[in-house]
């Protein structure tokens, strides 16, 4: 019962099966095509043979010419229903074509509120006083404070592998599980320098970081004083395991695949978990349209397949990082 359910709600096998049926009527046709072929010269060799035999092949003749225009119609009815079924083909692609787009768009979609949400997350932890008390008074009682704060942070959001108060010299001053962390200059990197310099929430890239042991995304916020000044910067690292939490929620084909690509066209991740960082997919032209922003949403046939493709449109305050999904259907 659950199975079929959830082979119903996938509108892209129902129509692949559909298609798939409808190849098996071709063969149909073919085959009644062939057969009215054949029956055609089976009455005109019939005709002749009549005629040879005179008046006592008449009877034959007028079976022969039945057969013939029985040839004629069945032949005239394959050609008229192969129309009828190419037209059904195409329709059925249409149909998975613009079904799989939405489905490119609902997962990038989803993607981008997550993410949306850690925005909201080291925007609101960054003001905790806890973390400032850290900053602006430091001893080993303020920092014990605000590592059992991230502590617990850690243990009850689940999604992070990491949490860390940098002061404004760059230093680490606490972490929530890496201890070997702390104490060390983070002033020379891009996150700290950019939160620094704009004073507002920086999000990098997808990437692999050695320190947590895997894929994550790094949210950076300003710590300010009681007088608006940056006296910090709170940052997190995202586990990026749970967008699969997402992906693998997406209803296609066994067949099918899905890919989210960043904005230099690099798998960040797959629906089979292959390629990360590694395989860049811009010899496709629906990545080369979503790249170059030509289209930010649609779909292309390359390869005897579709190729639908979504553009990220961010989510409120998370403006997104210019990556895209795609989605991957075989033309059956």
């Amino acid at each position: 019962m659950g199975g079929t359910v959830e082979k119903n709600l996938n509108v892209s096998v129902l129509m692949n099966e559909l298609k798939q049926d409808n190849q098996e009527m071709q063969n149909v046709m073919k085959n009644i095509k062939d057969i009215s072929t054949k029956s055609n010269i089976l009455a005109l060799n019939s005709g002749i043979e009549a005629a040879r035999a005179g008046e006592a092949g008449r009877g034959f003749s007028v079976v022969a010419t039945e057969i013939k225009k029985f040839a004629e119609e069945s032949l005239n009815a394959s050609k008229d229903s192969e129309k009828i079924i190419n037209k059904i083909q195409n329709k059925a692609n249409e149909i998975i074509a613009v079904r799989t787009v939405d489905i490119a768009y609902d997962t990038i979609d989803k993607i981008d509120r997550n993410l949306f949400e850690r925005n909201c997350d080291v925007q609101a932890w960054a003001t905790f006083d806890a973390i400032k008390n850290c900053l602006t008074a430091p001893s080993i009682e303020s920092k014990k404070a605000a590592q059992d704060l991230m502590k617990n942070i850690y243990k009850i959001y689940e999604v992070y592998f990491d949490l860390f108060v940098v002061d404004i010299t760059g230093e680490i001053v606490v972490a929530s599980q890496n201890q070997n962390q702390v104490g060390k200059d983070m002033s020379g990197r891009d996150w700290f320098k950019e939160t620094v310099r704009t004073n507002h929430v920086h999000v990098t890239d997808m990437y692999y970081s050695s320190v947590v042991g895997g894929h994550t995304m790094g949210y950076s916020s300003p710590v300010h004083n009681d007088a608006g000044e940056i006296i910090g910067v709170f940052t997190t690292r995202f586990n990026w395991e749970f967008i699969y939490d997402i992906i693998d929620r997406v209803k296609i084909g066994e067949n099918s695949k899905l890919y989210v690509i960043n904005s230099e066209g690099y798998i960040i991740a797959s629906k089979d978990r292959s390629g990360i960082l590694e395989t860049k997919m811009t010899q496709l032209k629906a990545v080369q349209y979503v790249l170059s922003k030509r289209e930010t949403r649609g779909y292309t046939l390359e390869n005897n397949q579709i190729y639908a493709f979504c553009l990220t449109e961010g989510y409120n305050a998370y403006k997104g990082k210019g990556w895209s999904v795609i989605v991957v259907e075989s033309i059956v």
